[in-house]
């Protein structure tokens, strides 16, 4: 199949040389003790960082980290400048804000082929609020800009949409990718076309599966939501999690999804407990036969083999939601186990964020899916069929 274009101009459709290019990132990283614990964000943003400095520009780049309330020095990005750093083989510039003199200043000492990372964005209240004068300080210092921060393209603030109304704006190849995979292949998937959903409640992913659904062939339910869903097809879940409230629309969309003729997949043996936590006593029963009082934690083995069996004739499959409660060693057999299945398959296989993302990390299998997002809300929102504010803002193709 060859790529489908996004609609939106890339760094690829810019000159960048001698520019200064203010780049969002989306460098979020989980600090612990001063150090970077998991650098996998800083390395999703080299590609576009690179690409940037192998043509001479100036990069400016900038991000935001947890949730401070003001300055908080434990949520500053100086460690992030030097896990970069590191990554890139090359000093990384810092500055301890993002607007005003002292940063002004430090792009004006810049050569190209140089890197500066800016301060947390977030140390502005101004920043969420995507306030016009933060937003103007923060374009005052580039000539282009480049959003790569898909994680947060689905947040109005300042440096993901209000910046846009300041400099000519294109996407990164983060942000091309992830659109590529949740917007554009969706739109048009190789068939037979294969959902996974899973999760905790029925309720998040209904606007997910109601822009799917027309496109689907496969239908493959776990976790906590296909409980609902076998209640509305008649069979007893025991004392398991149910939205009672949206038993109706489960039926719904079983009964539209056979009407199209695609295929919904139950699980036929599940991991039930008799509590929610680590040392409770387990025992695997085949659906409907839920032992009094025991709740539905994972999906079973049977139900495992079955789902990849059936996915094996899948050309794409797009993953949203684990299988059971994975954080816990007992119920993480099932969500491990389609992680590996789909791994396997002969298709293109799309992660989307989030706690699946995690899911098959620690599974051991995130190189072996075609693309797993990096963003769990931009992610749920994109399979929704909605338009993204960071990505909207961006200038046409």
């Amino acid at each position: 199949m060859s790529e489908p274009g996004i609609g939106k101009k890339t760094v690829r459709d810019v000159d960048v040389k001698g520019k200064r290019v203010l780049v969002r990132a989306d460098l979020n990283v989980p600090l612990e003790n001063g150090a970077v614990t998991d650098d996998t964000r800083i390395r999703e943003s080299l590609p576009t960082i690179q690409y940037l400095l192998h043509r001479g520009a100036k990069v400016i780049v900038c991000s935001h980290l947890g949730r401070p309330k003001g300055r908080d020095e434990s949520l500053s990005l100086a460690p992030v400048a030097g896990r970069l750093g590191n990554l890139l083989d090359r000093e990384v510039l810092f500055v301890d804000d993002c607007i005003g003199p002292e940063v002004e200043q430090a792009v004006a000492r810049m050569s190209p082929s140089q890197v500066l990372l800016l301060e947390n964005l977030r140390f502005h209240a101004e920043e969420e609020q995507n306030d016009p004068e933060f937003a103007t300080q923060l374009a005052a210092n580039a000539d282009l800009f480049v959003n790569d921060a898909f994680g947060s393209a689905h947040r109005a603030h300042a440096s993901t949409e209000g910046v846009t109304h300041y400099l000519p704006a294109v996407a990164g190849f983060l942000m091309e990718k992830e659109v590529r995979y949740l917007s554009a292949l969706v739109a048009n998937p190789p068939k037979p076309f294969a959902v996974v959903i899973g999760g905790a409640k029925v309720s998040t992913k209904i606007a997910a599966i109601d822009h799917l659904l027309p496109k689907l062939d496969m239908l493959f339910l776990g976790g906590g939501m296909a409980n609902t869903f076998l209640k509305a097809v008649g069979i007893d879940v025991g004392s398991s999690l149910v939205e009672d409230d949206q038993v109706e629309t489960a039926r719904r969309i079983v009964a539209e999804a056979r009407t199209q003729g695609a295929a919904v997949h139950f699980p036929v043996d599940v991991v039930a407990a008799d509590r929610f936590a680590a040392d409770a006593h387990v025992t695997t029963v085949p659906v409907g036969q839920v032992p009094h009082g025991y709740m539905i934690l994972d999906i079973g083995p049977q139900t495992v083999q079955r789902y990849g069996a059936a996915l094996q004739s899948a050309k794409a499959v797009v993953w949203n939601g684990p299988m059971g409660v994975f954080e816990m060693e007992k119920f993480a057999r099932g969500s491990f186990g389609i992680a590996r299945a789909i791994a396997g398959l002969k298709a293109t296989t799309v992660v989307g964020g989030g706690e699946t993302a995690a899911v098959v990390a620690r599974a051991g299998v995130e190189n072996e899916f075609t693309h797993v997002s990096t963003g769990g809300g931009a992610s749920l929102e994109m399979l929704e069929g909605r338009e993204l504010p960071g990505v909207a803002a961006l200038q046409d193709a």
